[in-house]
């Protein structure tokens, strides 16, 4: 018995019959697009949300077909973890950048998506972050950088003024995280309460780590405000509420974005009732394609937190902008993003001279029987 030869045969027999399976597809360009969120740590919901939406996206994109230059074109989504924090964020996006992806679909913290999108600026990448709203990220002036969701400037100006308007309130303590995000929508905030004439009896710093806030809270009491607004994520925000209320804070809380989530519901249990938090865009329901997005996201991932539709949509920028370049060379995708007028599933979507989207909506929501139930919406 020859058993080099039975091998041989054996081997020859194996990759014959290999070859009856599932071929690769011939002639297809491969591009690769970065989506970059927290994919661990305490963020980790909103995170895995973003890259979800993004990914529902690039599947849809996929099953239509795409063909850029004559030849057919499969858009692979490259993930990325930047745990929420910037120094990492920055590592993440060299690799991203040394890998050669033709566009990335993040940050979603403003904290981290600023110091990115010096990387992402420097090798001509274009960048639309679903989420960032520090008016930090745009006001930079690369020509690289978007976004398609409301800034902190528009967002803090409708929380200050429903806080002293509809809210009535007259004494009101800040509190921010210092990130980039919580720090400015809380600036943003105050400048808009102040003019409307509130009094800010306190303003407070912790971090994105932070679980213990009664140093901070204690120290609010004995100034007697009647509104705690916080500027900052459901991590934090959720534990604040339960701790003003063990310590008899009894002032009304706000916030924004960052608390308007099903987990912050979680965080703060029964305490979350009564809370009040804003959102740039529309109600889900109110969205033009919102009723189906949820439809087709919660069928394949659960329950939308909040940026979902949103880095569905900045996937779909992306590739309209491709479809006009016949390209998915980043310079020509550059090209093409300042000339965007898309329907997307949050609403129309069109950017201005530094990359914001243009006309963004703010919806301010209220915790009632357990839920985010939608008080107004102001355009």
């Amino acid at each position: 018995m020859n058993i080099g030869k039975i091998s041989l045969s054996a081997s020859i027999l194996a990759l014959a019959l290999a070859g009856c399976g599932e071929k690769p597809e011939t002639g297809t360009e491969v591009v690769r697009i970065g989506s970059v969120a927290p994919l661990t740590g305490p963020q980790a919901h909103l995170g895995k949300d973003n890259e979800n939406g993004a990914r529902l996206a690039i599947d849809e994109i996929n099953a239509k077909g795409l063909v850029l230059g004559g030849r057919p074109v499969k858009l692979e989504l490259i993930g990325e973890d930047d745990q929420a924090d910037p120094k990492t964020a920055t590592i993440v996006a060299q690799k991203l950048s040394d890998q050669g992806v033709k566009a990335v679909i993040g940050h979603l913290n403003s904290g981290t998506t600023i110091p990115a999108s010096k990387y992402y600026r420097d090798a001509d990448i274009p960048q639309i972050s679903p989420s960032a709203t520090a008016i930090a990220y745009t006001a930079q002036g690369y020509r690289t950088a978007y976004r398609v969701m409301a800034n902190d400037e528009q967002q803090g100006r409708v929380l200050g003024q429903f806080a002293t308007g509809l809210m009535g309130a007259k004494r009101i303590a800040v509190i921010d995280d210092r990130t980039a995000y919580g720090q400015g929508l809380a600036d943003e905030f105050e400048k808009a309460a102040r003019a409307a004439g509130a009094q800010i009896v306190a303003r407070e710093y912790t971090n994105d780590r932070a679980t213990d806030f009664t140093p901070i809270l204690t120290s609010i009491k004995g100034k007697a405000p009647d509104l705690v607004f916080f500027g900052g994520m459901d991590p934090q925000g959720g534990p604040m509420v339960q701790q003003m209320k063990r310590l008899g804070l009894n002032a009304r809380y706000l916030g924004g974005d960052g608390i308007q989530n099903a987990n912050f519901l979680k965080l703060a249990g029964a305490d979350a009732e009564g809370v009040t938090a804003s959102s740039p865009g529309l109600p889900l329901e109110a969205m033009p394609g919102g009723p189906d997005f949820r439809q087709r996201f919660e069928s394949r991932y659960g329950q939308i937190q909040v940026y979902a539709p949103y880095a569905y949509d900045a996937v779909q920028v992306l590739a309209a902008a491709m479809r006009r370049a016949d390209s998915a060379d980043p310079a020509k995708v550059l090209a093409a993003l300042p000339q965007t007028d898309h329907q997307g599933v949050t609403g129309q979507i069109r950017f201005d001279a530094k990359g914001d989207t243009t006309g963004g909506a703010v919806t301010l929501y209220q915790v009632k029987n357990g839920a985010w139930v939608v008080l107004e919406t102001v355009k």
